[in-house]
């Protein structure tokens, strides 16, 4: 004991000090609509070859040069007219000195240079009737890898921001999608540039932007149909990059600190984890030995019964849990383009507190812009809390999205990035018996929420499909005392701040709604798998899935029993994910899925949405259909058979998506190692 206490004290009195070390960072005030006071831009001069352009700019009283890689090939004078423009690259301006800049540009074609007002223009053609001109509003641009706002300040002038650097008091109005309108602007762009008296087929302007993230200049090529958005914007000096393979290293730092110290101070909850974990592998060593996918007779046709008793099926479950149902509205925000816009203009016009939990804050860019606009709000006083997984941010920080631009530096902590210069709280979730904390909630002044299945990094915002929901209403209420149990449970007080006696939130109990309710998992709690089985047991007419990780045999025969009463059984999953081996259990189940008459369709690319659809009740949250979801790590679904939800659930997610996937018509190959795989997989995944 005499030991123990003498690490400990050791401990805190170390973290004391780190404390006491710290500086507090100044307040600064709210961010707004006023033209920084930076030099303007000039450009000198424009060059550009088969792969790459070069630019001569002025800045102050300072010349600098700066080069940049074009699309390979794209000059060449054979080549035919491009059929249509891709979203523009962003390219990063690299300011170095301008040394030897005739032995540079030897050789190389120049690029007429437009200016600013000519800019301005143009810019006034193509957008002028996407961007209103009421006050306080603009509209959400997204690029190769950035997103913008654009807008018109008080005094009429056109501006463009990072979405991140939205002023607090605009509102995002709408989105340009800039696919739909390349081929009306084309012809804009030609005429334009032939009463300028251009004849080449590319151009370079200055734009006169100058905030922080700008584009002071922007290259167009006609022929080739390539713009080249050419951004300002200087990397944080405080970042320090993370050590090659510094991620295994935490993590077993991270397991040593979570199965040590973190034990004595949340006894009861690492207790209920180790029972959680002991009994279900017993479980599942039984369930394995039990579970058969060959089923007899002929499969049956869909039988046109009606649904299941919705009435019924809502008193069944206020029984079943012990809590009756709540209110609340839920909005489907698809993908990362339906998502983080809408969060970050969330974030940006927040007014007293932004609550973060997630199992994954990565460290790419996409994570570190999040992160420079919780630090920035934070400064500006509004309090922000972040509470990510351990063993999920370590793991996560070792992989890289093959997406991520090559200049990008990581930090070597995300932790210490958002505590770095801000008033950001962090806190890391540990994971005592390899348990996780796998919900996603964030919620802006305690009064919108967001749920769902995407984490804080750049797959979810741009290379995976996903689903995420805006909610409001009285179940705010609950979002928030949960994030405060696990906020609580994850600082120094443990399970004793549960002591502290969180009192029920009621901020939203006067907003109304349409009846939902939260399903959760955690040790020794299985809504979300009871209730879905029951659901399946249930369901008289339909049953939609989709899922990235189908791997529980219990779910897999309820949804085959469904299907051989006659129910139209319909599942949507990947065959490529981001888990390795998982992949090849996904295929042993697809077949025994097939094989019995479910319709599968296989998702081109990634899917990593977690929905589902019974009879016109809907589950739709952070929970996988695999043995760590549905026993194992915490969860958070939330449920519906409100009409205005599930239909709109539907329009979104499953019918698009049925009409993208292929439907499976034969088996899949399988390997005979495919059902070790199986058998491991029942354990690990």
């Amino acid at each position: 004991m005499t030991l123990w206490y003498r690490m400990i004290s050791v401990f805190f009195a170390v973290q004391f000090s780190l404390l006491l070390g710290c500086s507090v960072p100044e307040d600064e005030p709210t961010i707004d609509d006023s033209i920084s006071a930076e030099p303007l831009f000039i450009l000198l001069e424009a060059y550009r070859g088969n792969e790459q352009y070069l630019l001569r700019y002025k800045r102050g009283d300072v010349i600098y040069f700066a080069a940049g890689d074009l699309k390979s090939e794209i000059y060449s004078s054979q080549q035919p007219v491009a059929d249509s423009y891709d979203i523009p690259i962003v390219a990063p301006l690299h300011a170095e000195k301008a040394d030897n800049w005739q032995a540079l540009t030897r050789n190389l074609t120049s690029v007429p240079i437009l200016e600013v007002a000519d800019w301005a223009e143009l810019r006034h053609q193509l957008f002028s009737e996407f961007i209103p001109r009421d006050a306080n509003q603009g509209v959400a641009v997204s690029f190769d890898r950035v997103d913008y706002f654009f807008f018109y300040d008080p005094a009429g002038n056109f501006r463009a921001r990072r979405l991140i650097d939205k002023p607090p008091a605009y509102k995002i109005k709408g989105r340009i999608d800039l696919r739909e309108n390349f081929a009306r602007w084309q012809p804009l762009l030609l005429n334009f540039l032939s009463q300028a008296g251009i004849e080449s087929d590319d151009v370079i302007f200055s734009t006169g932007d100058l905030d922080k993230g700008s584009i002071p200049f922007l290259y167009i090529n006609a022929r080739s149909k390539l713009i080249v958005l050419i951004q300002y914007d200087e990397l944080p000096e405080d970042v320090v990059g993370g050590v090659p393979g510094g991620h295994v290293l935490k993590s077993i730092w991270h397991f040593v600190e979570s199965n040590s110290y973190t034990i004595l101070l949340r006894p009861f909850s690492s207790l209920q984890s180790l029972l959680a974990v002991v009994t279900d592998t017993a479980l599942e060593t039984g369930r394995s030995l039990l579970t058969d996918m060959r089923f007899e007779g002929a499969i049956p046709v869909i039988a046109e019964r009606p649904p299941m008793d919705m009435n019924a099926w809502e008193k069944h479950l206020d029984e079943k849990l012990g809590r009756p149902t709540s209110l609340g509205k839920v909005d489907f925000l698809i993908d990362g383009e339906g998502f983080f816009p809408r969060f970050v203009d969330t974030v940006t016009s927040a007014k007293s507190s932004v609550d973060i939990r997630a199992y994954i804050f990565d460290n790419d860019d996409v994570a570190m812009e999040i992160g420079e606009l919780l630090k920035r709000r934070s400064r500006e006083g509004i309090e922000v809390r972040v509470l990510f997984d351990g063993l999920g941010t370590i793991a996560a920080s070792g992989e890289r999205s093959t997406s991520l631009p090559d200049r990008h530096r990581s930090p070597g902590s995300i932790k210490s990035y958002l505590e770095h210069d801000s008033r950001v709280e962090v806190r890391v979730a540990k994971n005592p018996w390899m348990t996780g904390d796998h919900a996603k909630t964030m919620v802006v002044d305690q009064r919108i929420a967001f749920l769902g299945g995407m984490n804080i990094g750049r797959e979810y915002r741009y290379d995976w499909h996903d689903l995420m929901m805006e909610i409001s209403g009285p179940v705010v209420d609950e979002i928030n005392d949960e994030f405060d149990k696990v906020w609580g449970l994850a600082g120094w007080l443990g399970d004793f701040s549960y002591l502290a006696g969180w009192g029920d939130s009621n901020l939203n109990q006067d907003a109304g709604g349409y009846p939902v309710r939260l399903l959760y998992t955690k040790p020794g709690r299985y809504e979300i798998f009871n209730l879905q089985r029951a659901a399946i047991r249930r369901a008289q007419r339909y049953i939609y899935i989709e899922n990235a990780y189908f791997t529980d045999d219990s779910l897999l025969r309820e949804l085959i029993y469904a299907r051989r009463r006659g129910v139209d059984v319909r599942v949507i999953i990947p065959l490529e994910t981001d888990r390795g081996y998982i992949n090849r259990n996904i295929v042993l189940a697809a077949n025994a899925l097939w094989e019995n008459g479910v319709r599968v369709f296989i998702y081109p690319g990634f899917s990593h949405a977690k929905a589902a659809i019974f009879d016109g009740w809907a589950s739709v949250g952070s929970a996988n259909l695999d043995r760590l979801s549905l026993r194992i790590n915490k969860e958070i679904n939330i449920a519906t058979s409100a009409p205005e939800a599930v239909d709109v659930l539907i329009s979104q997610l499953f019918e698009p998506d049925f009409e993208k996937s292929t439907e499976l018509q034969q088996a899949i190959p399988e390997r005979w190692t495919d059902y070790i795989i199986e058998k491991f997989g029942d354990y690990l995944f």
